[in-house]
């Protein structure tokens, strides 16, 4: 026997071990990740039944159950979050751009545009809004809102990869 078929199944199970380790490892992380979303969901939970909670605890795991697609229940923490008191205006922007998402994942687009424009009141850059502004004008038909809302995302960033995409997309459609 030469050494070549002798070093071939080294090489298979070198490569298959390296195969296993990675997945191995990406398994364990997203073991480790998700113990570590349920633990603060816990704990949150646990502290918001026990008593009021602040703006940012209530955005947090309304962000959790987003995150889960639990919608309904991701709304209601964040009007909590938004009776709380004193909340800087960038922060109650980005209650209100969440609970747009939360409405526009249901398919609410009418209440997803208002809670996206009330973002966008408080943080009139607010890019994310923007852009999902201009996802929801779409949804509903609106071309023209949705190109000029996109539009308005490139003047405050002309790197924005989505809006330009959708502006070309856009004009094509009015164009054709």
């Amino acid at each position: 026997m030469d050494n070549s078929t002798e070093i071939l199944p080294v090489i298979y199970l070198g490569v298959l071990l390296a195969i296993l380790g990675a997945i191995a490892y990406f398994l364990l992380t997203q073991i480790f990740r998700t113990r570590r979303i349920e633990s603060k969901l816990a704990k949150l939970q646990k502290k918001l039944k026990e008593g009021k909670g602040t703006a940012q605890e209530y955005y947090e795991l309304g962000s959790l159950y987003l995150d889960k697609k639990l919608y309904v229940q991701s709304i209601n923490l964040f009007q909590k979050a938004l009776k709380s008191e004193q909340i800087e205006p960038e922060n109650l922007a980005l209650i209100y751009n969440a609970m747009g998402y939360a409405y526009f994942a249901q398919e609410q687009y009418d209440l997803a545009i208002r809670n996206y424009k009330e973002a966008l009141k408080l943080y009139p850059e607010y890019i994310i809004a923007l852009n999902n502004l201009g996802n929801a004008y779409e949804k509903k038909q609106l071309t023209a809102q949705a190109l000029e809302t996109y539009t308005q995302t490139l003047q405050y960033d002309p790197e924005n990869k989505i809006a330009k995409r959708r502006v070309e997309s856009l004009r094509k459609r009015i164009v054709a």
